[in-house]
């Protein structure tokens, strides 16, 4: 037979006869190595143990240290001894489908009778049995027609449906755990007991239309989550937990910050509270953009769809556009314009105005621009995902001897104000061209090349993310992370040579000659909407005080404080504070709890001896107990604390 050779991560080879298969290789590494295989990585890409190698390669041992792919294995296993546990249960279940999803696995059954939370117990323990049984996992090709025998005699239609749809020369792979037998691409661990028994959790049962088609029939597909260790799972579920507690609909509902309604799908009704916040970050980010040599502009909601033809907008975006179509007066014709989804077409306009000249570069203007995109009603989800929303928009017109520089003093900026608004950690990702672009590839590489030097000027800690690029230009995307370990995409760089030649754009270089510039498009929030959706979740509605709605309630003990409880009151709003009475008859104790609730910073109380020493009883929320202090020594500090940064 003949012998191939095997390449090892540490560079040693070894020759082995042709059909020698992963597993055999490692356990002729070791009897160790062999027990914790989960599968290998041949010339890089993951496969089972059992299959057989034919010519020479790279080959890697996968074990649970390798954890992007371990887990990979681990969820796609668990949705196999999920199905295998529901028809041993419920043998007359059909099964269709089960994938690995982020953090989990689901798999979708036909069954008459819905699955309760009881069962989803039932079959947490009847996994944890076959996990027990170690039963081996095995493979083989089987060709059509005994594939779709098997499947026909076996009553399981929705397989012999997904066969059918499988291009005939593909194929068809079948695996086994146990005596269970599934189609599918693979790969899969060398046996059930390579699962943690207590790293998975069956979450929940949602409908599911067969092949996600309406016209099909409702399946039930259960989810469920996978982890290496019962450590990571449970830190996941308290993640999850911490989650749903500081879901922002239901703080911005419970703290009257904002609602949504039918009639405007994707728009938001801003209350009175939530609308405090929004402007208070509106002026911080106004603040900071002014003291960076920003100038604030402002432009049409409303645009000719010329412009957006022109721009290349119209061709990429249509389908996100909101259209309107008018009669003009003097016109025999309609006009159709589009409201914007961005503002970057109309801040070139703004450009466009008056010769420029390389002296006059950088010029960065700004705009708190109004926008609107087609979002699928499907898609929305409170202010993460809306149809009409404020972008903290800016641009940045350079030359390309500029774009290091500008690059490095926007992160530094961006860097500033994301820990002003309490966010110590971001990640960098830097996105290459998309299938669907502008420009020719001499443009891209030009400008890859140049946003690429410009963050290595600053960091090497980047990654690539091929092809996620805008379809104008490379982009840097900036990704937060919340109190409770989320990433958040919110900040934005990006590097554009296309739309200042498409719209015109140039400037008068030294040489005297008309030249285009670079225009580089950038956000920190993002969208206003949805970084008040992730500050509402970061803080749990906890703001801190130059951002709370309600900054300061001064609340009475006694009704013979109430004149002096005003009085607070008044002082408070005097230097600026958010301040408010409760002269309730309720108990203090009530009052208090009853704030607390609602997210109030601090409540000061106010009796008898508070209007006799002229000084009132302050409780931080989340603190225990209450400080007794002078009352302007309290104004003086709440002041302090109150005052923007930055």
């Amino acid at each position: 037979m003949t012998d191939i050779t095997i390449t090892l991560p540490d560079g040693a080879s070894r020759a082995y006869p042709s059909g020698t298969t992963g597993g055999e290789v490692a356990a002729d590494i070791s009897k160790s190595l062999s027990k914790k295989a989960f599968a290998v990585k041949v010339d890089g890409q993951l496969d089972d143990l059992s299959r057989p190698l034919t010519s020479d390669h790279q080959l890697a041992i996968v074990t649970d240290r390798d954890e992007a792919e371990a887990l990979e294995l681990i969820r796609h296993d668990c949705a196999h001894i999920m199905a295998r546990a529901v028809q041993e249960i419920w043998p007359d279940t059909k099964v269709t489908i089960g994938p690995v999803i982020e953090n989990g696995f689901y798999y979708d059954f036909d069954r008459e009778e819905p699955f309760s939370s009881e069962d989803l117990e039932k079959i947490e323990a009847k996994m944890r049995e076959i996990i027990a049984l170690k039963d081996p996992v095995s493979t083989a090709v089987w060709d059509r027609a005994k594939a779709m025998a098997y499947y026909q005699n076996n009553g399981e239609p929705y397989k012999v449906e997904l066969i059918e749809g499988i291009p005939g020369d593909e194929p068809l792979r079948m695996y086994w755990h146990g005596y269970w037998q599934d189609l599918c691409r693979g790969p899969h661990l060398a046996h059930t007991g390579q699962v943690p028994a207590d790293g998975f959790k069956l979450t929940g049962v949602a409908g599911a239309y067969w092949r996600g088609d309406s016209n099909n029939k409702m399946l039930q597909r259960i989810y469920g989550v996978a982890f290496r260790t019962k450590k990571d799972l449970d830190a996941y579920l308290h993640m999850r937990a911490e989650a749903e507690k500081r879901d922002h609909r239901k703080l911005g509902k419970a703290l009257e910050l904002f609602h949504f309604q039918d009639e405007a799908p994707g728009m938001v009704f801003w209350h009175p509270n939530g609308w405090s916040i929004y402007r208070a970050l509106e002026d911080y980010m106004r603040k900071r953009l002014t003291a960076a040599g920003y100038k604030e502009i402002r432009t049409p909601q409303v645009v000719d769809r010329k412009l957006w033809e022109k721009s290349g907008h119209w061709d990429k975006y249509r389908e996100n556009m909101f259209i309107t179509e008018i009669d003009e007066e003097h016109a025999n014709e309609k006009r159709t314009n589009a409201l914007k989804p961005m503002n970057c077409p109309c801040h070139v306009q703004v450009y466009n105005q008056g010769l420029k000249s390389y002296r006059d570069l950088p010029l960065r203007l700004a705009e708190f621009g109004s926008c609107h995109r087609y979002e699928p009603s499907g898609a929305l989800h409170g202010l993460m995902r809306v149809r009409g929303f404020v972008q903290d928009d800016a641009h940045i017109f350079c030359t390309e001897d500029q774009i290091e520089s500008e690059t490095a003093l926007f992160i530094e900026l961006l860097s500033s104000i994301y820990r002003d608004l309490g966010f110590e950690k971001f990640d960098i990702k830097f996105s290459t061209r998309p299938e669907v672009r502008v420009g020719s590839d001499e443009v891209w590489d030009k400008a890859e090349a140049a946003l690429e030097a410009a963050v290595k000027r600053v960091t090497d800690d980047y990654e690539i993310d091929p092809g996620e690029g805008a379809f104008y230009g490379p982009k840097l995307d900036f990704k937060l992370t919340d109190s409770i370990g989320r990433e958040w995409q919110c900040g934005t760089l990006q590097a554009d040579f296309n739309l200042p030649e498409r719209l015109d754009a140039e400037f008068v270089n030294e040489a005297g000659d008309k030249v285009r510039p670079v225009m580089m498009h950038r956000a920190i929030l993002g969208s206003f909407e949805r970084f008040i959706g992730i500050l509402i979740e970061n803080t749990a509605a906890r703001f801190p005080l130059w951002l709370s709605p309600r900054q300061v309630v001064v609340t009475t003990i006694v009704s013979d404080a109430d004149e002096y409880a005003e009085g607070v009151v008044k002082a408070l709003q005097t230097v600026g504070l958010r301040a408010e009475a409760d002269l309730r008859n309720e108990k203090i104790n009530y009052k208090v709890r009853e704030h607390s609730d609602q997210a109030v910073p601090y409540i000061l109380a106010v009796g008898r001896k508070e209007v006799d020493e002229h000084t009132v009883s302050v409780r931080k929320l989340g603190e225990k107990g209450q400080k007794v202090m002078r009352l302007d020594e309290a104004i003086e500090m709440l002041k302090d604390e109150a005052e923007m940064p930055g």
